[in-house]
């Protein structure tokens, strides 16, 4: 009987240390069946884990560069697809196909990279 308890207590507990690990990476802040297009210059970018950051200042309809926050894949993530540190760097002109905040704020997850060619490169 006490073998059965323990046991039990040990599937309960991986059960709650799983649910934990699993909803670090969440993304339900992000509307994820809608796509925003955004192009602007990098002002910054952060290759760090668990999520790397692309700061792009775009211009909007009235004329005024305003900054937006851009969450990426991790950096082993980025390094399967291809990416390099230096593929992006402040002063480049990204065009980039993101998921908007839900909560309509300037920022967004990011999907894929228009690159040169008119190709889009996965970036999450």
């Amino acid at each position: 009987m006490r073998l059965v308890f323990s046991s039990a207590i040990g599937m309960v507990s991986l059960m709650l240390i799983s649910s934990v690990v699993r909803g670090h990476h969440s993304h339900a802040n992000y509307l994820e069946g809608e796509w925003l297009h955004l192009e602007g210059t990098v002002s910054e970018i952060h290759w760090m884990n668990p999520h790397s950051w692309v700061y792009l200042n775009v211009v909007d309809s009235e004329g005024q560069s305003r900054a937006w926050s851009i969450e990426g894949a991790s950096v082993t993530q980025l390094r399967r697809d291809g990416w390099a540190e230096d593929s992006i760097q402040a002063g480049d002109t990204l065009k980039l196909r993101c998921h908007p905040l839900k909560d309509g704020s300037r920022g967004c997850l990011l999907g894929y990279i228009t690159m040169d060619d008119g190709s889009e490169k996965e970036f999450d």
